[in-house]
């Protein structure tokens, strides 16, 4: 790694285009794309976890999609470090690496100097917490992480209790929560970064998402959580913690209606997106572009706008 590596990062919440957008950038930086989803790593998880397909691609290469089976785990660790690996690769071939996606945790430790393996590991509270997890408490640890941490809490899904536990698992280890920890690391960018954001008036992108979630509906969700559901997978896996996979397999549960767990998924991806911008807008520093009222007349000049900006903030960078 060197101080010197230039990298282009497209973040920002779901649905707002960052796929699209990606291409164009991808294409005029002869760039390769490294997923910054923490859930697209999953194979057959295509349609609840918006995956771009071959055809989306037009050619550019896309890296850690589709690396994992839905029953392995997958940690910020290990994203920092095949990230980093790929990085090398894409630069090694003399092309433009880009990160796009929106797990924002995940997209720091790439960028930031995060040493996660110093991070302290207490296996009798972790069993404790775990046993919670078993008896039914999931929700009752996200709620005693809220008051402990509400930092990291915020970028963790309630159910997803195995960050819940870690999370724990390291305030009880050491009196220090996890984003206290963290902040400790965070120092210079590693690479000459273009970070940029793509953001929305709110209430069309709650109208978006809602689109979204009923188009993957048409596209065959529910065979797809159908196919996991019956693949006897761990109900503690983490794959299925995924917004709408989650919901769905509450409702193959008969925990409620087919209707009330489309709805479920609509109000999850909602404030899914919410907490996306609050972590980009609080932790990182982000050039955001708003995609409100470019329709497709607008597309191109737009892409144009963002891709100068990026062209402008590169040289600026190699220059300082």
């Amino acid at each position: 790694m060197s101080d010197n590596d230039k990298l282009i990062v497209l973040v920002g919440p779901t649905a707002v285009g960052k796929t699209e957008l990606s291409i164009e950038i991808a294409k005029a930086f002869n760039g390769e794309i490294v997923s910054g989803d923490s859930m697209q790593i999953y194979r057959g998880m295509d349609i609840g976890t918006a995956k771009i397909n071959k055809e989306e691609m037009d050619g550019v290469p896309h890296h850690l999609i589709d690396i994992k089976d839905p029953d392995e785990p997958f940690s910020v660790a290990e994203f920092q470090q095949l990230v980093r690996i790929k990085i090398k690769e894409i630069i090694t071939r003399g092309h433009q690496p880009i990160i796009v996606g929106g797990t924002g945790l995940y997209i720091q430790a790439v960028l930031y100097d995060y040493q996660f393996s110093d991070e302290p590991k207490n296996e009798k509270i972790r069993i404790q917490l775990e046993d919670r997890v078993q008896k039914g408490e999931t929700m009752q640890l996200y709620e005693q992480l809220q008051k402990i941490d509400p930092k990291t809490a915020s970028n963790i899904h309630p159910n997803n209790s195995r960050r819940v536990i870690r999370a724990l698992e390291v305030y009880y280890t050491t009196g220090k929560t996890m984003s206290e920890i963290q902040s400790t690391q965070k120092s210079s960018m590693l690479y000459q970064t273009a970070l940029i954001g793509l953001t929305m008036d709110r209430e069309k992108l709650y109208e978006r998402i809602n689109k979204r979630v009923d188009l993957m509906m048409k596209q065959g969700l529910l065979e797809e959580v159908k196919s996991l559901y019956n693949s006897g997978l761990d109900r503690e896996a983490q794959s299925i913690k995924a917004i709408g996979y989650n919901e769905l397999f509450g409702y193959l549960d008969g925990h409620y209606s087919l209707q009330e767990a489309v709805e479920l998924l609509k109000k999850n991806s909602r404030n899914f997106a919410k907490r996306q911008l609050t972590w980009f807008r609080n932790k990182m520093d982000v050039s955001w572009f708003d995609m409100t009222d470019v329709g497709e007349e607008l597309k191109m000049e737009k892409t144009k706008e963002i891709i100068n900006f990026i062209a402008g903030m590169l040289e600026k960078k190699s220059n300082t």
